[in-house]
């Protein structure tokens, strides 16, 4: 085993990527077992917690890109978990809907996810478990441009 040099180990930044990178790999190989990946989560749990959406309101809220969601659509459509049907209002675009089966897949998925974060997380207790989500939550939002609309989020 090789010794990292303290200055290394001093960088918060690589510290957050190497844990960024094991905690992806982690959740990749685990969901790739039972056939599913990390944007099949992402899809399905947005469209549970905020409901129908067309494809480009499903990109804005999870962050998949335009080009990706397609494919991504086209596998949970595939799989009976999501459904594109024509907007009512607007012939030109889908929106996006949660079936059944999809809620179905996001409990097991939910299951799966649990597992995994108790896996990438073992070593810390639960108070420091929230205390991490907490930093990084403050972090991303800063990041992400929301310490604009949120005074107490600095």
């Amino acid at each position: 085993m090789t010794t990292t040099s303290p200055r290394l180990r001093a960088l918060p930044s690589r510290l957050l990527s190497q844990a960024a990178t094991h905690g992806d790999r982690l959740v990749s190989d685990g969901l790739a077992r039972i056939g599913a990946r990390k944007w099949h989560y992402a899809v399905l749990a947005t469209l549970a917690d905020a409901g129908p959406a067309s494809q480009a309101e499903m990109s804005r809220r999870t962050g998949i890109y335009r080009s990706d969601m397609v494919a991504v659509l086209n596998e949970l459509e595939r799989d009976g978990y999501a459904q594109r049907v024509p907007d009512p209002n607007d012939q030109r675009r889908n929106v996006i809907t949660l079936t059944k089966a999809g809620t179905k897949r996001l409990h097991e998925l939910d299951a799966v996810l649990a597992d995994l974060q108790q896996e990438l997380l073992t070593p810390l207790t639960a108070a420091q478990r929230e205390q991490l989500a907490a930093l990084l939550t403050q972090l991303v939002d800063h990041h992400d441009g929301r310490h604009d609309r949120d005074p107490s989020s600095t």
